[in-house]
């Protein structure tokens, strides 16, 4: 293939991909299955390997940048963005509009009010419809530069092809996470020991600070937009309802509903609407924005010092019980977490009853100066999390003193660790119980081995967990295996009938798959998810436990944190005990779905020789991980069963063998071409 060739290929493909994109993620109406758009990646990524230069800024490959940032860049503003000024009153709405009319006492005035998403404020540069800029607000006249971060977000188009785009413009809106997303995440981050997120909002902010891209392409931030800021050329709408549209056309994602009133009542009854229908949202929106629809007349309005005369926000307010604290106490989970947990008076909030919510931390809790014997507001951080939002000071009880946050595990005594969080998305530090053996870190094992995404034991809850261990009868996973019915029925509450059950959850948990064992071992940072993308990628635990960093970073999604953490866990002396318990007990070491991945592979029953430096940074453990994964063999010498010989730059003396016997060698891009649908390793 010739560039030109190739140049009119990677347009068509680019184009595709930028179509399929728009369907799934804003129009969520796709129309290829994950399959074929996968085809559609994998063929752009071997296009520009063979031909670098077609790798443009707007690409679709370009979705996650390279190496970390070292910090951000600042950006000014060729406009300000202001804030909006809030209110909880109607009457408020009404003196707004009352205030405008006096400000403009000609003119008919219009409205268009739009559901206040509960993001992050960001401001995109387009120029000659290719998107180079993203900034945060920052403080209005100087934000943040977080294009990498912005390109991850697949709703959003690098590239727009409207005939009748301006020369430069700056498209504004926000960040957010979807409630699913946000969910999603944080039972990830809990199943990995780690602290969840406080609200969606908190967690889209913490995923923009990030200096690494390739996080944030993890985390699934949606935008919204709204508003324009500098134009130059072109014809820019003349009216707020025309610019939701035209933003719309323009394949952008815009709000999902608007409302154009011609009154104050009309006003009124959008906002009353907009309460009644935000809830079938799939993002938490905090309010109503009221806008003046004719942007000429918004220039004659004008602005105060911090916010636009022409615009108001009525905030809704959240749904939130008062309810008195009766205690703090310390759950340690299983990494030796120590969290903080509000044992409340039981309260009606959200659609159920809630008793306990959690304070985050030590930070959070000296921040909303909580005490025990307060009366406190809870609700539901993304109608997910209880949590305590404030404390109402007026009814403080004159006896209520500062909860002193303890400097030893209250389970085992242990004196606690102070942890400086890594995750930038959550302020503060965290205490940890050093004590592998503190009896709170063995019930979350325990419990987290037992889960229903992990083996999935009937029975194996909290309550019974606690029995067992305080019983001395299991202090690690496999020792669940060799419980005797009479021993379980034994325990407080539990009769023959329910022992027998949970020893038949136990043996049938012997069969489960690979990617559920993995992820019930409790190594950190190995979700689910991770686990079942390396189970597609190694036969079995014992191939897991042999590999390399560079190997299990070849997983898509597997990053050096990640790699690290299970080359670290499977060193350990205990933890390879315990794997070795587990075997002899029969739990089941193979994956069913790696046997699934290769058995079609395009490289079953070949055998392919490396040799040489490979292009891009990709090692030799990646190149060996991605044959395998398409059903080849990696040999460490050339022979005549040698199909092919991957070379790179300063290839040895493998590569003249292969001439000798005139067996087939190859570059990486022609390797790329050979793997058909399979993606480039990360």
């Amino acid at each position: 293939m010739t560039l030109a060739e190739a140049r009119i290929r990677h347009q068509e493909l680019a184009t595709q991909i930028r179509g399929h994109d728009h369907a799934y993620y804003v129009l969520a109406q796709p129309k290829i299955s994950d399959r074929e758009y996968d085809h559609l990646s994998a063929a752009l990524l071997q296009l520009e390997s063979q031909f670098p230069e077609l790798t443009t800024p707007d690409s679709p490959s370009q979705r996650v940048g390279g190496a970390p940032l070292k910090e951000f860049s600042s950006v000014t503003h060729e406009s300000p963005m202001m804030s909006l000024d809030n209110t909880y009153s109607q009457g408020e709405v009404r003196e707004f509009v009352s205030r405008l009319q006096r400000l403009l006492p000609d003119e008919t005035l219009d409205w268009v009010v739009e559901p206040k998403v509960d993001g992050v404020a960001v401001s995109l540069r387009y120029e000659d419809g290719v998107l180079v800029q993203g900034a945060t607000r920052g403080d209005g006249i100087r934000g943040d530069d977080i294009t990498s971060n912005l390109r991850t977000i697949r709703s959003l188009p690098l590239r727009l092809t409207d005939p009748a785009l301006p020369r430069s413009m700056e498209v504004r809106g926000e960040v957010f996470l979807p409630i699913a997303g946000f969910r999603r995440m944080n039972e990830e981050r809990i199943a990995e020991g780690e602290e969840p997120f406080v609200n969606p909002r908190n967690a889209a902010a913490g995923s923009l600070k990030q200096l690494d891209s390739r996080l944030v392409a993890k985390r699934p931030l949606s935008i919204v937009l709204y508003g324009l800021g500098n134009v130059e050329g072109g014809n820019p709408p003349g009216t707020q309802e025309e610019l939701l549209g035209w933003i719309r056309r323009l394949g952008l994602p815009s709000p999902v509903r608007h409302w154009r009133c011609q009154s104050i009542d009309d006003l009124l009854a959008a906002i009353t609407e907009l309460d009644r229908v935000r809830k079938e949202f799939p993002f938490e929106t905090d309010g109503a924005v009221v806008k003046l629809n004719s942007i000429d007349l918004r220039q004659q309005a004008g602005t105060t010092s911090k916010a636009p005369r022409w615009a108001i926000a009525y905030k809704y307010e959240t749904e939130k019980a008062r309810t008195r604290l009766k205690a703090i106490t310390i759950q340690v989970g299983r990494t030796g977490a120590l969290t903080p947990v509000a044992e409340l008076e039981p309260v009606f909030v959200a659609g159920s009853t809630v008793s306990r919510a959690t304070l985050h931390n030590e930070d959070e809790l000296a921040r909303k100066d909580i005490r025990v014997g307060d009366l406190v507001l809870v609700e539901k951080a993304g109608e997910v999390i209880p949590a305590v939002t404030e404390v109402v000071l007026s009814e403080r009880p004159p006896n209520a003193v500062p909860f002193v946050f303890p400097r030893r595990c209250p389970e085992c005594r242990s004196e606690a660790v102070k942890v400086t969080r890594q995750d930038e998305s959550e302020a503060g530090a965290a205490w940890r119980c050093p004590n592998p053996d503190c009896p709170g870190k063995i019930r979350g094992r325990l419990e987290h081995w037992c889960s229903r995404g992990a083996m999935d034991i009937e029975g194996g809850g909290e309550v019974l967990i606690a029995q067992l261990v305080k019983a001395g009868l299991v202090l690690d996973p496999s020792e669940f295996y060799r419980l005797k019915t009479s021993e379980v029925a034994a325990l407080e509450r539990m009769g023959e009938r329910s022992a027998a059950n949970f020893i038949t959850a136990i043996e049938t948990s012997k069969s489960r798959d690979l990617w559920r064992l993995l992820f019930g071992l409790g190594i950190l940072h190995v979700g689910a998810g991770v686990a079942k993308r390396i189970a597609k990628r190694f036969r079995s635990l014992d191939d897991i436990e042999q590999a390399t960093a560079d190997r299990l970073m070849a997983v898509p999604d597997v990053g050096e944190a990640i790699a690290q953490s299970m080359v670290a866990w499977f060193q350990d002396p205990t933890n390879r005990q315990l794997v070795a318990r587990l075997r002899s007990h029969g739990l089941n070491f193979k994956s069913s779905t790696f046997s699934e991945l290769s058995a079609g592979g395009v490289f079953q029953g070949m055998t392919f020789v490396l040799t040489g430096t490979l292009p891009g940074g990709v090692s030799r453990e990646q190149a060996s991980a991605r044959i395998e994964s398409l059903g080849g063999k990696v040999s460490s010498s050339v022979s005549k069963k040698t199909h092919y010989v991957l070379a790179g730059e300063d290839a040895g003396s493998k590569l003249e063998k292969a001439r000798q016997l005139a067996i087939p060698v190859i570059d990486y891009a022609e390797f790329l071409k050979l793997a058909g649908d399979a993606s480039t390793p990360d």
